[in-house]
């Protein structure tokens, strides 16, 4: 593989814009304002395609904002709005002139509006709703008009509390009557004891939304506003305070240091939710989901501090710490209500759920294997730690020793992740040649290519994609596609994000900094393009063949996102096609010829059609026997579509035997890859990957045999 592949231009670009930072100053007493300034200013530098900061972009902040603040527009009064738009066309002049008055303005409008509909909704709760009545609701807030008037907000929010409260009120029915059939003697409640109950329910969702809402801080709401600014750019682009760039780097890398669980505020309580197999609190065998964590105690300290009615995010730094320390938990233990310390000793924490995972399946006498890769993940701070090309070799060798036939790589759903990445995984399946070409503005091309002209597996080979194959995800199948050393089998065409992110830590540019961490700005400074020259922007990867799934019809792809770059293509760098199979093209149109006749396909079609038509209905009754009449329709529609997940390949997918020796410590990891294992056995599109490499190694024997003939 290739050992020294180029720097990213990124890197030249920072290392060039580090130098014009040092004769400009970021000293702003204001953090705000210094955020502001500092952010535009690398926008403007080393954005791919940096806009111009007019009237324009002014507008699309505007409403991107105000959206992002209550785009289901139950805050804001028509008076409100109208005070606002003095900036419509100003937000421009405001970043020029490192003012905050617009964010001010509204930031403190919400907080009062928020607090005013408390009450509202605790008012409106507390009478009974009338489902006789007969009323409609629209849900497409975007086309409401703001109210101008109290009464006008309060009816807004009893019809959508009436319509939450209606959701809640049909399901406690059909459950009721549930108990009567298969129960004659059950009492059922009454149609007022459900009424009441189902208010409860949604009095209780709107006071965990107030109880969340209540811990955001004024930072969180500017970055709500900054990110209106970033995304102006392109959808790519996006500052992450330093909490969230703290996650960014756990979902590319899929480790952390702490304790291993997953934590959940509710109420005023911090609750497990999940112990991550593997990690401390899992070893110790003393945490289980549903335990509250009442006190945190560092072991350099001599008293705990209360995490009761702090912050989520607070309590996780208190809880998370570096590897080898130890912390004490006070823990109320959710079985016995009784309270516990128990003491952990930190650890570095892999979250299984972002790593390559392994099987495989015996069809025909043949074995074949499938790699299913969520992300393509990498540690930030040092690739030479686990990533997610090191990990595929490992299988495929592991995978080989079992005597694989033919390898599924499936990306669905996969957003992408390291470019590098891309190169080594592609590298194993191809002799020398360039993967990728990146391009940055105004600078030349720059083909990243796999130096190493050894091939890990030169067998069958097919990938697997859908609408949410983004990314990296696109310049893999895109390259395997160009040098025709694989199948691509999915969506019409990937997702068409053909650009790429490098996080630039904002602290760099900061010669003296009052106020600690700034966060990290994730910054598109780049283009990519096939080797054939086409970018897969805006139009991604169209598959060899193609079969409908649930997202066939709804505007999921880059196109149908904010600010898109623009599709272009380049010149085609130089690469030669894979020669390892025969009847290539002969494969793909046996393939679309059997997807063409699959009765499983035609109803995944129909279905995904019906989904879209739901999801553009945005007008409800909240009558309730029309609701009923509805959703007894939508049921009836929606059993005829039961078959679908009742599909059965008949296909037995195992673990490989080192993953085998895993369970028996590991029961959690047993039963998660137990359960992908019956996934797989009812997914068509894994049923076809497999019969697709039958064919192609079919035809390998064959040229196998007819080499040998010649010779």
């Amino acid at each position: 593989m290739k050992k020294n592949l180029k720097i990213l231009v990124v890197v030249l670009l920072m290392a060039a814009t580090s130098c014009s930072f040092t004769t400009k100053k970021f000293d702003d007493p204001n953090k705000d304002k210094l955020l502001i300034d500092l952010i535009t200013y690398v926008l403007n530098e080393g954005h791919y395609d940096a806009r111009e900061i007019n009237d324009d972009f002014s507008e699309g902040v505007y409403d991107k904002y105000l959206e992002g603040l209550d785009g289901s527009k139950r805050f804001f009064y028509a008076s409100d709005i109208k005070e606002f738009d003095a900036y419509r066309d100003k937000i421009d002049d405001q970043i020029e002139e490192q003012k905050i008055d617009f964010f001010d303005l509204t930031y403190n409008r919400l907080l009062k509006r928020s607090e005013e509909a408390r009450s509202i909704y605790k008012e409106i709760l507390e009478k009974p709703f009338d489902f006789s009545e007969n009323e409609i609701i629209n849900t497409d807030f975007s086309e409401a008009d703001y109210v101008t008037s109290k009464g006008e907000l309060k009816e807004r929010w009893r019809k959508q509390l009436k319509f939450s409260t209606l959701i809640t009120f049909y399901d406690k029915v059909e459950e009721e009557e549930q108990k009567k059939e298969e129960d004659p003697a059950y009492e059922m409640k009454s149609k007022e004891e459900l009424e009441k109950e189902a208010r409860k329910v949604t009095l209780n969702s709107l006071d965990e939304y107030y109880d969340f809402t209540d811990d955001l801080e004024r930072k969180d709401y500017f970055t709500v506003y900054l990110n209106a600014v970033v995304e102006a750019f392109d959808p790519h682009t996006f500052y992450f305070a330093p909490q969230d760039k703290d996650r960014f780097d756990i979902a590319m890398s899929g480790k952390l240091e702490g304790i291993g669980a997953r934590l959940q505020k509710k109420s005023d309580n911090i609750t497990i939710t999940e112990v991550i197999s593997g990690g401390p609190a899992w070893r110790s065998e003393q945490l289980d989901a549903g335990d509250e964590i009442l006190k945190v105690q560092q072991e350099d300290e001599d008293n705990p501090v209360s995490i009761v009615g702090m912050r989520l995010e607070d309590a996780v730094d208190l809880i998370k710490g570096p590897k080898d320390s130890k912390v004490t938990l006070t823990v109320r233990k959710k079985l016995m209500g009784n309270i516990e310390e128990i003491t952990l000793t930190r650890d570095i924490v892999e979250i299984e759920e972002t790593y390559a995972k392994t099987a495989m399946v015996n069809n025909n006498a043949k074995n074949f294997g499938i790699i299913n890769l969520p992300k393509f993940y990498f540690n930030m701070e040092d690739y030479e730690e686990r990533n997610a090309a090191s990990d595929i070799k490992k299988d495929i060798i592991r995978l080989k020793e079992q005597d694989m036939d033919g390898l599924v790589l499936d990306l669905r759903n996969n957003g992408g992740g390291s470019l590098k990445t891309v190169v080594d995984i592609a590298g194993l399946f191809i002799e020398e040649g360039p993967i990728v070409q990146v391009k940055s503005s105004g600078k030349r091309k720059e083909v990243l290519s796999d130096e190493d002209p050894s091939v890990l597996w030169d067998g069958p080979l097919v990938i697997l994609v859908n609408e949410l194959s983004a990314s990296a995800s696109e310049i893999l199948a895109a390259a395997m596609q160009d040098y025709k050393r694989a199948i691509i089998i999915g969506s019409k065409q990937t997702y068409g994000k053909g650009t790429v992110q490098n996080v630039i830590d904002l602290n760099r540019w900061l010669r003296s900094n009052e106020f600690g961490d700034v966060g990290a700005l994730k910054l598109t400074t780049q283009k990519f393009y096939r080797v054939n020259g086409g970018s897969t922007q805006l139009e991604g990867v169209k598959s060899d063949v193609v079969v409908p799934d649930r997202y066939s019809f709804i505007d999921i792809g880059e196109k149908d996102q904010d600010n898109p770059l623009p599709w272009d293509k380049i010149d085609p760098a130089s690469y030669e096609v894979w020669e390892g199979f025969v009847n290539f093209e002969k494969t793909i149109e046996e393939s679309k010829d059997r997807m063409g006749t699959n009765e499983q396909l035609k109803l995944i079609e129909e279905h995904a059609k019906w989904i879209k038509d739901q999801s553009e209905d945005n007008s409800h009754s909240l009558m309730f026997e029309e609701y009923a009449a509805t959703a007894e329709m939508n049921k009836e529609m929606a059993k005829r579509f039961d078959s679908i997940k009742n599909y059965n390949t008949n296909l037995t997918f195992k673990s490989l035997p080192y993953e085998v020796k895993l369970f028996e410590n590991d029961t959690i990891l047993k039963e998660k890859r137990d359960r992908w294992h019956k996934n797989l056995s009812k997914d068509v599109y894994v049923e076809e990957a497999i019969h697709v490499l039958a064919d192609m190694k079919k035809n390998n024997i064959k040229q196998d045999k007819l080499a040998k003939v010649r010779d």
